[in-house]
């Protein structure tokens, strides 16, 4: 059963110098996603700077809770190795989730500078 829709757009540029600051990236992105912009550099990086946080304002979307119902670093939008997009949480996002029996589904796109992400909601 759906639970909540969210979707959300970023503008890559918005993120292209940005992810040489790191007290900003420790505020928005989690470890595991600084490590996985880390091995990517230029457009890529902030394209894929830009994804991850559309995909924070996604989730908070489809959540009911909007931006401050999480802290962004409980929510990352990380790949599995086919490439895939997919949500891991920590924290109160984490615990939110397992008590509401929720499991996220994410997609992301990138066109025209534009990032972004759509996220579905599922209870279990």
């Amino acid at each position: 059963m759906v639970f909540g829709i969210g979707v959300d757009n970023a503008a890559v540029g918005r993120f292209e110098g940005k992810l040489q600051n790191a007290a900003f990236c420790a505020r928005i992105y989690g470890p595991a996603e600084r490590a996985m912009l880390a091995g990517r550099s230029g457009r890529r990086a902030a394209e894929g700077a830009a994804g991850c946080f559309a995909a924070k304002e996604a989730f908070c979307k489809a959540a009911g809770r909007g931006l401050g119902g999480f802290s962004l670093v409980e929510v990352e939008a990380l790949r599995s190795e086919s490439g895939a997009p997919y949500l891991a949480f920590s924290g109160g996002a984490a615990e939110w989730t397992e008590q509401n029996g929720l499991t996220a589904h994410l997609s992301i796109t990138h066109d025209g500078g534009i990032a972004t992400a759509v996220v579905l909601l599922e209870r279990r």
